[in-house]
C-alpha cells in the first residue's frame, strides 16, 4: 500500500516471542483465542471479530450488561483528552498505545482537525488492528501517523522502535495516551513499572492520559462478579480501586477535575444528560507531568 505524504512505514515487530520472518501477521491470528481489541470491536458493534470475542464479550454482558456504555463512553473520554491536550496545552506529539481497531474520529483525526502537523505513533498487538491500522490510520499531509505492531509490556520495544522514532520527537513534549488499557495488565506483569518506565522518557510538559476499569462505582453485587467473569471470559482483567489507579500519577500535576469517572471527565453535556458513573465503570484522569 502506498505511503501517504507525512505518513511514517510501519513495521511487521511483535513484542515476546516474535513470528519467523516468512511470516505474514495474519498468519499470527488465532481466532480461537479472544483478544481485547477485537472484543472492544464487537461490543462497538464491528464485524471484526471471531466467535471466540464474541463469546468473551458476552460472558462480560452477562455479569455486566452496561459493557457497551462503558465502551463508548470510554471513546468519548479519549476524544475529549484528546481535544484538550491538542487545543489547550499545545501537544503535537502522541504515543496511543492499546489502539485497537480504528473507528472514526480516531485520534490524530481530532488532532488534526486543531493542528493539521500533529504527529501520532499507534501500538497494539492484534494483526487485525495492523492490517485496519494501515489501511485507515492515514495523516493529513502536514502531519504524521504510524503503527507499530508491539506490546505494552514491552515498553523498551516501543521506545526504541525505528517508526516511533521516526514519528516522535522524545526530547518535545508528548502525549502519552493509555486509554482502556493498563487493566490488560496484571501485578505480575508490573503495571506500575511499565506506566514508570513510559513516563521516564518523555520530556517535562508531556501529559500523561489514562482510563482504567473499577468495580469501586458498581453496585456490590456486580462488582462480585468481576473477578469469576475474567475466566468465563478468557481474557484477563485487573479491577483496581482509586487509590491504585491515583498511584499511576505518582510524581505528575493531575488537570482539573482529577480523577473521576470516565463520564465526568470534562463532560460535554448538561449532568441530567450524562451516563451515570455505575453505566460505564472507569476511572479517568489526565496530568502533566512537571
Amino acid at each position: 500500500m502506498p505511503i501517504m505524504d507525512g505518513e511514517v512505514a510501519v513495521a511487521d515487530t511483535t513484542s515476546g516471542v516474535r513470528p519467523a520472518p516468512e511470516q505474514s501477521p495474519s498468519a499470527r491470528i488465532d481466532p480461537s483465542v479472544p483478544h481485547p481489541a477485537r472484543r472492544y470491536d464487537y461490543w462497538l458493534g464491528g464485524k471484526d471479530n471471531f466467535a471466540a470475542d464474541r463469546q468473551s464479550g458476552d460472558a462480560v454482558a452477562a455479569a455486566y450488561p452496561a459493557i457497551r456504555t462503558t465502551v463508548i463512553e470510554n471513546r468519548r473520554f479519549m476524544r475529549r483528552a484528546t481535544r484538550h491536550l491538542a487545543e489547550t496545552a499545545g501537544i503535537r506529539q502522541f504515543l496511543d498505545i492499546g489502539t485497537g481497531i480504528p473507528t472514526s474520529p480516531n485520534m490524530h483525526e481530532i488532532a488534526q482537525q486543531i493542528a493539521a502537523d500533529s504527529r501520532v505513533a499507534y501500538v497494539d498487538n492484534d494483526p487485525i488492528v495492523l492490517a485496519h491500522a494501515r489501511a485507515l490510520l492515514t495523516s493529513a499531509p502536514e502531519g504524521a501517523t504510524a503503527y507499530v505492531d508491539a506490546d505494552l509490556r514491552d515498553p523498551e520495544r516501543i521506545l526504541s522502535h525505528p517508526d516511533i522514532r521516526a514519528t516522535i520527537d522524545l526530547e518535545r513534549p508528548v502525549g502519552l495516551m493509555l486509554v482502556a488499557i493498563l487493566h490488560f495488565l496484571t501485578d505480575d506483569d508490573d503495571p506500575y513499572g511499565i506506566t514508570r518506565r513510559l513516563i521516564e522518557a518523555l520530556p517535562s510538559n508531556s501529559y500523561v492520559v489514562i482510563s482504567h476499569a473499577t468495580t469501586d462505582l458498581v453496585p456490590r453485587e456486580v462488582a462480585a462478579t468481576a473477578a469469576p467473569v475474567t475466566t468465563t471470559s478468557m481474557i484477563d482483567m485487573a479491577f483496581r480501586t482509586r487509590d491504585e489507579f491515583a498511584a499511576f500519577f505518582d510524581g505528575l500535576e493531575l488537570v482539573p477535575p482529577g480523577i473521576s469517572p470516565v463520564t465526568e471527565w470534562r463532560p460535554d453535556g448538561p449532568p441530567e444528560r450524562r451516563t451515570p458513573a455505575a453505566q460505564a465503570s472507569m476511572y479517568a484522569a489526565v496530568a502533566r507531568k512537571p
